[in-house]
């Protein structure tokens, strides 16, 4: 049995749109990672970039499960002695919400260039507009990563 390795002409990818109110963070940003990798996809190969793209609407609203909010800290180093930095998820989420669910996602996929290029494919916005309405996204239904009643 040889490896299967697609070719580019047999990569069709396609457009999705995902509404992130209410969905819980981790959940969203597994499913966000496996739709961007083409593991959804009977053509997928580990070494080749096959998925599709996806465009996250509301990433301001996402929830979070326990206390998150508060105690989960998101580190950043200038790369200069005494630079690191550090906030938590609350704080992120009100300056950037969007750059939260990035680094998530960004967790979640392959590390090196082929996770980079998958990452360019992700398109993020912290309202409910999004300007990619050319490529006719079709919505993704997440409901099984909503927050449990």
């Amino acid at each position: 049995m040889r490896t299967f390795s697609p070719k580019s002409t047999d990569i069709q990818r396609a457009w999705h749109v995902v509404d992130a109110d209410g969905l819980v963070l981790g959940r969203l940003s597994s499913e966000v990672a496996r739709i961007l990798r083409g593991k959804h996809k009977p053509i997928y190969a580990p070494h080749v970039d096959t998925g599709d793209f996806v465009i996250v609407v509301n990433a301001a609203k996402v929830a979070v499960t326990a206390d998150k909010f508060d105690k989960k800290l998101i580190y950043h180093h200038s790369g200069y002695p005494g630079g690191l930095r550090s906030l938590t998820l609350r704080q992120q989420m009100e300056k950037k919400p969007e750059e939260a669910v990035r680094r998530a996602v960004r967790g979640m996929l392959p590390k090196g260039t082929l996770g980079r290029q998958m990452l360019k494919k992700l398109k993020i916005y912290g309202g409910a507009e999004h300007p990619h309405q050319a490529q006719g996204p079709q919505p993704l239904d997440l409901e099984h990563t909503r927050r449990p009643a």
